[in-house]
Order: structure tokens, then sequence, then C-alpha cells
């Protein structure tokens, strides 16, 4: 008998799971697994035997997972430690996948994740085991590295792009309107908050400025800017990540009492918050409100790209291919071969090249000034929200589904 088992780890999107699904029914056409099993909450789950037979399930109970936000298996930060170091965990897992007679093992994540990835691979080498180890894309921030895009993040960016659009319509309703900020998620990154030059009305960027952690953030300069857009046109629509950071390379909202996660990253929040104080103490104007979209980013599937949804299917059964084709140690990664129209392939590189390693937004797709994109971050973007998902309704509300 031959299995497989797939996993997710990190932060929810809003197609993590219709990978999944791409796993299983391609599987279920080719037949390369007797079974397909699910740790549920990562490798922290399996390591734990939390862990369901999802061919015993049946695809038409999971049918709607393909369209079901967040993290539909539980996710985990769990870090591993280097093998040479500590076994112990290894030593256990192997023993599970020995006893459920695994082959191979999905991960679905981001760089961390492909950490996991590699280090599992490694040692699956070093011990002579045949279990193959593939990881899968998945992350809002698109900071993968060795792959145009990673999914998830196109229904993101549609979600931010849509609620800029619709949050500017309804702060531009008055004659004295003020100021607006909207703040989006990106520790390291920008690509998200770039995502809002999407919103335009008659060809217009409806956003004034977009602050992105790529480009030293100068707070005078940021207020003489804001200063002078107020006085042009009496209001100001103002999109930040919130990972901008000053000329030392600190966040702007730092202090050593932030919390951090398992792989040490600092959980961040609260720049619009602190922008809208600063503002209003320059004394520019009080009438200024600040929105974080926070979690919405990654679990909006009423706003989602059917290209992402489509995409993240698809990277799950590529990776089928892949262990077909006896590859491990690898992530599936998306190559752009055109903007317009549209076209991008799937091919394999090495975990070694993720893990760990970001992707930042381009800094020559920022403008001189610092504080907005140009043409070419809107041919990358555009075609990634393209598409909306049919969803199936009852009450009135979405259908889900959900393993755990």
């Amino acid at each position: 008998m031959k299995n497989c088992i797939v996993a997710q780890s990190g932060g929810p999107t809003s197609v993590i799971n219709s990978s999944v699904i791409g796993i299983f029914k391609e599987n279920l056409k080719q037949k390369y697994f007797d079974n397909v099993y699910c740790g549920l909450h990562g490798i922290e789950g399996i390591l734990n035997n939390y862990i369901i037979n999802l061919t015993e399930i049946g695809y038409e109970n999971i049918k709607h997972f393909k369209y079901t936000p967040s993290s539909g298996l539980g996710s985990c930060r769990y870090k591993l430690e280097e093998f040479n170091n500590c076994n112990e965990d290894y030593l256990k897992l192997f023993q599970i996948f020995n006893e459920l007679n695994i082959e191979a093992f999905f991960y679905i994540g981001g760089n961390d994740s492909m950490d996991t990835v590699d280090k599992l691979s490694s040692y699956a080498k070093e011990i002579n085991s045949h279990i193959k180890f593939i990881g899968i894309p998945k992350t809002i921030d698109n900071d993968l590295y060795a792959t145009d895009h990673t999914p998830g993040f196109g229904s993101a960016a549609k979600l931010i792009a849509t609620t800029v659009l619709e949050t500017y319509l309804d702060s531009s309703v008055y004659l004295n309107n003020g100021i607006f900020i909207l703040e989006t998620m990106g520790r390291n990154t920008g690509w998200l908050g770039a995502s809002a030059a999407l919103a335009q009305l008659d060809g217009q960027p409806v956003a004034d400025f977009i602050y992105l952690p790529e480009q030293v953030f100068n707070m005078d300069k940021f207020l003489e800017d804001v200063r002078r857009k107020y006085e042009e046109q009496n209001k100001v629509y103002i999109v930040v990540s919130e990972g901008i950071k000053n000329e030392k390379g600190e966040f702007i909202v730092e202090s050593e009492a932030m919390p951090h996660d398992e792989f040490g990253h600092k959980q961040l929040g609260g720049i619009g918050d602190l922008l809208k104080e600063v503002i209003i103490n320059s004394g520019i104007t009080s009438r200024v409100k600040a929105l974080e979209l926070g979690v919405m980013q990654r679990c909006a599937m009423h706003c989602a790209s059917l290209t992402d949804i489509e995409e993240a299917f698809n990277a799950g059964a590529h990776a089928l291919e892949l262990f077909n084709k006896g590859y491990t140690g690898v992530m599936v990664a998306f190559k752009r071969i055109s903007n317009n129209p549209y076209k991008c392939i799937m091919e394999d590189v090495d975990v070694k090249l993720v893990a760990n390693e970001i992707k930042y937004f381009p800094k020559e797709w920022i403008n001189e000034a610092g504080n907005h994109v140009d043409l070419r971050a809107l041919d990358y973007l555009r075609p990634l929200i393209e598409g909306s998902p049919q969803l199936e309704y009852e009450n009135g509300l979405p259908v889900y589904k959900k393993l755990i």
C-alpha cells in the first residue's frame, strides 16, 4: 500500500485549501496513492498523531473545501531543530510516516514551511529513506523567493484594491473629507500595500500615497506630502504597509515589548493609528480615520480571485506530478511567460533557494518620491486578481467546509 500525507503551515490564505483539493482530485485521476492523509495543524499536529484520511471521507463530502478560506486542516508555526543538533522530532515523524506507509509528504506553506521541507528531505537522504518531500507555495505576502508569485496573494490583492476603492468612495462624500489611512499587512515586503494601486477611477489611482517597507520612511517628508496634498484637494487617501521602516531599518511601530512568533518575527500592527495621531498632532486636520484590514486580507473568499484559486489548485496537482518524476526537496513554483495575455507555467525549484529567504517588492517599481508605485507594478498585479468564483450559497451565505 502506498500513501501520501498533506499538511498546512503558517498564516492562512483564502485559497490554501484549493491546493489540498488539487492533490486529492489529481490522485483520484492518476491513482498514485491508495490513501491521501491529512496532518491537522501541520508538523506539530502530525507529531501528536492528529491525522485524518481524506480518501475515507470521500470527495462528495469535501467538494466545498476548494472554495473554503483559511487553513481548513489547521496550521502551526513549529520550527524543527537541525537534525544534527536534535533528531527527536525526526525519529518520531518518520516512525509515523512508516507506520502509515507514507511515500510522499506535501507541505503547503511559506518560506518557514519550506525550511521544514528542506530539513525533512535532507534527513531522509541522510537515513536513505524513500519518502519524498515537496513544498507547495502559499502566502498572501507574496515574498517567496524563486517564484513569480504565490497562491493567496492574488486574492488578498483583490480584497485590498476593492476595499480601497469602496472606502475611498465612502470617505469622499463631504465638503471637508479629511484624511483616510488604510493599513495593510506586510512585515518586510510591500506587495500587499502596492496592490492598492489597482483601485482606480477614470484611469487614475484613488490612493494618493502608498508607503512600502522597501522604501525608507521619513516622518517629516510624510507630513510634508500629506499637508501639501490636503491643501490641494481637501482630502487625502493613504495606504501604508504595517512594516514600514526608518533610516536605521527599524519598524516605525517597533518596541521591545512586541511579541514574537516561533520563528522570531515581531508581531506588527498599529501603524495606521500611529500615523493618524501624528497627523492630528501636526495640526493638518483633526478629521483623520484609520482602518487596519487585519485578517480580512487572508480569509475573504467572497472577494477572491478565480485565477488565484485555480493556480492554487493546479499547484497541488503539479506536486503529484513532481512526486511521480521522483523529485524531493523541491517546491512548486510559477514562471510568468507574459502579462497580456497572461500566461504562467509551473516548474520546480530547490527549497534551499526558498527557505528563510525573502523576495522584496522591486525598488525600481517605486516612484522617485518614494510614496507610490509605477505602471510596471500594475502590469504585474492585474492578471493575478482576474475572475470571481461561483460560490454555492445557503440562506444567503457561502457554503464552506472545515475538516478540523
